[in-house]
């Protein structure tokens, strides 16, 4: 990212933090992105102002996805990433939450936050209040758990799926197919350690 590029996020960040005001925790540059963290009780003013604000007009909240960090008192980070179409340029807004406390849906202020609210949902289990509808987008109805989680179990649940033979929908014990791994340990990934062919050919050149 070249210094202009660089300095107008800067101002951006500079903006959002003076109209958000008490709303944000922190805010960085990285990697030559914006990030703005804000509380939860803050988010769906945030977002409004963040999508009306001349200087800002973020009008396509483009994705929401979680982060999992378990070993942490408020686990979940629920990333949503903003584009304006006007000044071309991009905001990551971070929200911070744990198991229990649910965080405000966006909806009501960008429609499409439905979907993405749903599948966060169900992947990690973050609960979004005020939500129209909020149910499973990718599991089954009746699955149990949050497969995104990084404690939720490989084993002992079931996944469902159509049987052709059958022609009804089934559901079977979970398999772990590990399709890339042939175990022939002539992988770096199996830790080996005795001589591969051609590295004689190695040895022999520095005697």
């Amino acid at each position: 990212m070249d210094q202009a590029s660089q300095d107008a996020l800067e101002e951006l960040g500079a903006h959002i933090v003076s109209q958000l005001a008490a709303a944000v925790i922190d805010h960085n540059t990285a990697n030559g992105e914006l990030n703005v963290e804000i509380s939860g009780d803050g988010l769906v003013r945030s977002m409004k102002v963040l999508r009306d604000d001349p200087t800002c007009l973020f009008k396509s909240l483009m994705d929401i996805c979680g982060v999992d960090y378990p070993e942490q008192e408020k686990r979940f980070e629920v990333n949503y990433n903003l584009l304006s179409y006007k000044h071309n340029q991009r905001v990551r807004i971070k929200v911070r939450t744990d198991e229990e406390t649910p965080v405000p849906s966006v909806a009501s202020v960008f429609p499409t936050a439905s979907w993405f609210e749903r599948e966060c949902w169900d992947m990690y289990g973050v609960f979004f209040s005020d939500h129209p509808d909020l149910r499973r987008l990718l599991t089954d109805y009746g699955f149990e758990g949050h497969p995104l989680r990084k404690d939720f179990p490989l084993t002992g649940y079931v996944e469902v799926r159509y049987d052709d033979e059958q022609k009804r929908v089934v559901y079977e014990p979970v398999k772990l197919t590990q399709a890339f791994r042939t175990f022939d340990f002539m992988s770096p990934w199996e830790g080996m350690t005795r001589q591969l062919p051609g590295d004689e050919k190695a040895e022999a050149g520095e005697g």
